[in-house]
């Protein structure tokens, strides 16, 4: 196929579940049986296009990967920056390695299986429920339309996540992942709680969608100044570029150590999207949305989307730890992944929520693959990232498929207040629900790496070989981390097969487990298909140098194929002594794969001894009650990290909120300030009125009535009779006249006038 053609292909993988979600929002939101068609076509034209675009990666020549791995490369100039006549522009494109092309392979894959999955859950087909917001037991949900829509903008921005050639599409993805986890969290966003103290504790969607939202917004924020300084150390937003070896060799000349501050403000986006500590308390509490919800965030998008983001970046980050892998960046990275891992698995122990426990466990594998990037594990970290792509979301469904179970036998007894994702309250289920039970089961033996079978064991032996690796290079943070992977990994097969026991095993331990059922064929047939990938996954990354298997396969197809997507750029930094070691094939040790056998083997024993051999009856105590004492009461309320959080940051911020913004800030200053700047002019204004009133007032009212008062008086000689004007006139005339005269002819007088006037001065 040709390298249009592939191009064309790549920019279409993302359109079909966006276009899919425009035409529901605006078309077909009233119709549920259309709306999840719509969806349906639109994920099934990106696996069918994905995988066409991966398979074509996959059969190109090794070699030449290796010297060109960007297969599929298309942009478009985008924005103009800089000089505008100068050419300039900020390019946006879409770009396949095989990198790429596997991410491709199980995001599809996955995403299909869960759409496909959806329109059994929400019950299509059944009587139409008629309460919107919560859950409509056994009852088709009456907002299909909306839900299949966000789960289609869901699908198309990871996508679009994953084929982005650039940090700034990435982040565009990425933030539109955010928008729609806080959408379908909060899906049923008028359900409450009515909890007595032995319920598992629950929040309402709404506050478990708007505590995600916040919490991962606090990682992207310094994850875009992170992107920000990229561009200005860079150039350029694009990872074949920023990413050469020149390129990463000019930014070490100019920042020095300083690059390393760079990764690690990318590295705080991964933190608070695959949910790492400290950042880790929105995921747990995601389990509010519907389970295939919970599904696309833990398996097929969101938190992958953190690890396949620092994965991408991974030269920057080797670059960042420097040629001896012992700077702060390793420490921090590794440290945080080894220490997440391991506080994860801890409180899935203690866990009863269903769901709950695998929220845990996806945190833990999470830090796995954290740590791996840490210690310079970059295949082992994307063979996991894959690997537990396909079997969690086999898990979250098959989990989904017991409380769906579990609903059906609560609406068959008419019980309402058990809740149906309590363990305690199950039991059994393995006849009850043949399907989901084997299903599970696999899935269940993938997470715990049960030895040569699972894909789980092979991805999780590869980053226990890569630890042990780096400490036989003379690097303590090796030991350190396959010691805390290697406790994490026990007690993950340990809760691992409690969780199958307590929801399978033995007899049902309430009438809701006694009456439950298998789920529809909508459901079960995904369970089925993610099945094999759980399995047979993992067999692609068999290495060539373990016992017996390695020289019968003979072909780490997984190692050279993801390999290749930056062995050309690790050699070249090798050569340079910019990182600690390029991409290699182990040598194969004894002692990373004991540790695997032993823990993985070892935990599924000690859970199976505790919770299996004498499966719990019904009002039974937990086993581990009473010999952890308050250390179970400690994990079961999850380290006191959210009791924490609310002393140390969600308090102070109410109380700085409520005291210092609102009633100092807001009232006090803003609205004092206004205050007074009101009263002044309020002061100014009364002034103004009252020289108004007292010159526009009464001055001009003094002078009105004075010309009132002269027009009284001359209206009395206005009496509109021509007689009497004619006699006035007469009058005055005759006065006049006869002062002329005398004035005139009678001087004599005039002269006597004079002398008196001149004897009075």
């Amino acid at each position: 196929m040709s390298e249009e053609t592939l191009a064309l292909l790549t920019w279409l993988i993302p359109v079909g579940p966006l276009l899919a979600f425009f035409v529901i929002v605006l078309f077909a939101n009233r119709s549920r049986t259309l709306s999840w068609v719509l969806a349906w076509l639109g994920v099934f034209s990106s696996l069918i296009l994905g995988w066409t675009v991966a398979l074509n990666v996959a059969t190109t020549n090794m070699l030449q990967l290796e010297m060109h791995p960007t297969v599929v490369a298309s942009a478009i100039e985008w924005l103009p920056v800089g000089d505008y006549f100068q050419g300039t522009w900020l390019k946006m494109g879409v770009a396949v390695d095989p990198l790429t092309a596997v991410m491709l392979i199980m995001v599809t894959f996955a995403v299909t299986m869960i759409f496909i999955y959806s329109v059994g859950y929400h019950n299509w087909g059944a009587p139409l429920g008629t309460i919107l917001g919560v859950p409509n037991h056994m009852r088709e949900e009456p907002l299909l339309g909306r839900f299949f829509a966000y789960m289609s903008l869901f699908a198309g921005a990871m996508l679009l996540l994953v084929v982005a050639d650039n940090l700034l599409l990435l982040f565009v993805g990425w933030e539109i992942m955010g928008f729609c986890s806080y959408s379908l969290i909060g899906f049923w966003h008028a359900r409450d709680y009515h909890l007595s103290p032995e319920n598992i504790p629950h929040i309402p969607p709404r506050y478990a969608a708007v505590k995600a939202f916040l919490t991962t917004r606090v990682a992207d924020v310094v994850m875009l100044l992170g992107i920000v300084w990229f561009y200005r150390v860079f150039g350029t937003l694009n990872f074949s570029e920023a990413l050469s070896a020149h390129s990463l060799e000019e930014a070490v000349l100019r920042l020095g150590p300083a690059l390393g501050v760079m990764a690690l403000l990318l590295f705080t986006g991964t933190v608070g999207k695959s949910a790492q500590w400290p950042l880790h308390v929105w995921l747990p509490d995601a389990m509010e949305g519907p389970t295939p919800v919970s599904a696309v965030i833990h398996a097929a998008a969101m938190v992958s989307a953190g690890v396949y983001m620092i994965i991408r970046i991974y030269p920057l980050i080797a670059v960042g730890a420097g040629p001896e892998g012992t700077s702060a960046v390793s420490w921090i990275i590794a440290g945080i992944g080894a220490f997440t891992a391991f506080m994860a698995a801890t409180i899935a122990v203690a866990q009863y929520d269903v769901k709950g426990v695998l929220a845990y466990s996806t945190i833990s594998q999470l830090g796995f693959m954290v740590a791996a990037l840490g210690v310079g594990g970059y295949i082992a970290a994307a063979f996991h990232l894959i690997t537990h792509g396909f079997f969690k979301a086999l898990l979250f469904l098959a989990s989904g498929s017991v409380i769906h179970g579990m609903e059906h036998g609560a609406h068959h007894v008419h019980d309402h207040h058990t809740d149906p994702q309590d363990m305690r309250f199950m039991g059994g289920l393995r006849h009850k629900m043949p399907v989901t039970f084997w299903t599970f089961f696999i899935g269940g033996m993938a997470l715990s790496g049960l030895p040569l079978v699972t894909a789980g064991f092979w991805s999780k032996d590869e980053i226990f070989a890569e630890a042990w690796h780096l400490f036989e290079r003379g690097n303590a943070l090796g030991l350190i981390v396959l010691i805390m992977l290697a406790i994490a990994a026990f007690l993950t097969a340990f809760y691992t097969m409690r969780q199958i026991s307590l929801t399978f095993l033995g007899k049902p331990r309430s009438p809701l487990a006694e009456h439950a059922h298998e789920s529809n064929r909508f459901m079960t047939i995904p369970l089925v298909l993610l099945a094999i990938f759980a399995v047979g996954a993992g067999w692609l990354g068999i290495p060539e140098s373990f016992p017996v298997l390695g020289p019968l396969v003979n072909n780490n197809f997984f190692h050279h194929f993801v390999g290749a997507t930056i062995y050309e750029t690790m050699a070249e930094l090798e050569s340079l002594h910019l990182v600690n070691a390029a991409i290699e094939t182990l040598p194969f040790s004894w002692t990373p794969l004991s540790a695997s056998l032993i823990v993985a083997l070892g935990g599924l024993f000690v859970g199976w001894w505790i919770y299996g051999r004498r499966a719990l009856v019904k009002d039974q105590q937990d086993p581990l009650v009473r010999p952890l004492g308050p250390l179970h009461v400690f994990l079961n309320h999850k380290w006191y990290w959210d009791e924490l959080y609310q002393v140390l940051f969600i308090r102070p911020t109410i109380f700085i909120s409520e005291r210092v913004v609102y009633e100092f800030i807001d009232k006090g200053v803003i609205d004092g300030t206004l205050h007074l700047i009101a009263r002044a002019f309020y002061k100014f204004g009364s002034y103004m009125k009252r020289t108004e009133e007292l010159v526009f007032g009464q001055a001009v009212d003094w002078v009105k009535d004075q010309f009132l008062a002269m027009t009284r008086i001359s209206r009395q000689l206005q009496t509109g009779k021509i007689q009497e004007y004619v006699l006035v006139s007469v009058l005055i005339i005759a006065v006049l006249t006869a002062v002329i005269l005398a004035v005139n002819y009678y001087g004599p007088v005039n002269e006597w006038f004079s002398q008196i006037a001149l004897f009075v001065n």
